[in-house]
């Protein structure tokens, strides 16, 4: 059948949809102006436009065990947040437990169940249910939820905006990965994931994985998997190659999987740059409900690195 030619490579189909989608690219114009990246918010842009590939979060470049404690507001948060919070800079995570209950949960599940037979939402090829904040006033609400932005605000020192949410009803079986290469950010670090566990996950129903303290490797960004970019075109390769090359650092750091095994109401906030991904659905029969939230800081270049797209933010 010969070579299938993917469209998908080709830039100026993306410049022409940002076109279309201008409006949702206007947050971008100020943090353009404030990085000196001339070039237009339609255009193409990756981490090869940027003139370093250095966290400068806070809690990056300093210990979290020292600074968290002094900072304003830190007193706020209940001890269970302030233990973990002084830990950030060597975990890269954290974990709390009944940080939603049984009202809010139940009333996320019946909203995603809702938008689905209203036929608003559709599984994607993955089997994961997009963007429900933009489609649902309630779903929205929860990423607005005070206790969490003001979390997660204090932990990337700038305010945050919910960009996607994802919900999945059944486990993902997604391989280890990075958020940074689909949701980047200049400078990077700064972008934080909330996952919410909708329903008790078990080693049977696909639970998630995270190798803590791998956000404090090096990013890896395009340059560092992929070759043959040009102006016009993607590189070679695809996001299979990428997960390969994640996998291959794996076992070269030899580095520690855990598995988090999480009771309805419970939620995992995540680094930029942690490494996680879902173990693999042993009972397909069984379903693993949960939500997860991306949050940009507010006044950073927004970007997908692995498809050199502006973020649309809406």
């Amino acid at each position: 059948m010969g070579n299938r030619i993917n469209i998908k490579k080709y830039k100026f189909l993306h410049w022409i949809y940002n076109l279309l989608h201008y409006k949702s690219l206007s947050h971008n114009k100020a943090a353009y102006k404030k990085y000196a990246i001339h070039r237009s918010v339609i255009a193409s842009i990756s981490s090869k436009d940027f003139p370093d590939k250095e966290s400068r979060a806070w809690l990056d470049r300093g210990d979290s065990g020292k600074l968290a404690p002094l900072k304003e507001g830190f007193a706020h948060f209940p001890a269970a947040i302030q233990q973990q919070l002084v830990s950030w800079s060597d975990k890269g995570y954290m974990i709390l437990e009944h940080f939603f209950d049984a009202a809010a949960t139940g009333s996320i599940l019946g909203e995603i169940e809702r938008l689905v037979e209203d036929r608003k939402l559709h599984p994607t090829p993955d089997n994961k249910l997009m963007f429900a904040n933009r489609m649902s006033p309630l779903i929205r609400a929860i990423t607005y939820e005070k206790r969490l932005t003001d979390l997660l605000s204090f932990i990337l020192d700038t305010e945050v905006v919910p960009f996607q949410t994802i919900n999945f009803v059944h486990g993902s079986n997604q391989r280890a990965h990075s958020d940074s290469i689909h949701m980047t950010t200049y400078p990077l670090g700064y972008l934080i994931a909330v996952w919410i566990a909708l329903e008790d996950t078990n080693p049977n129903n696909g639970p998630l994985f995270y190798y803590p303290g791998s956000h404090r490797l090096p990013y890896l960004l395009n340059n560092d998997f992929n070759e043959g970019t040009t102006p016009l075109t993607l590189g070679k390769k695809d996001y299979g190659d990428y997960e390969d090359r994640i996998e291959a650092v794996i076992r070269e750091k030899q580095l520690a999987k855990s598995v988090f095994l999480a009771k309805k109401g419970d939620i995992l906030i995540w680094h930029a740059n942690l490494i996680h991904g879902g173990m693999p659905v042993k009972d397909p029969k069984l379903t693993r409900k949960s939500m997860v939230i991306h949050y940009y800081a507010k006044d950073v270049i927004k970007y997908h690195e692995i498809t050199e797209r502006p973020s649309l933010l809406k």
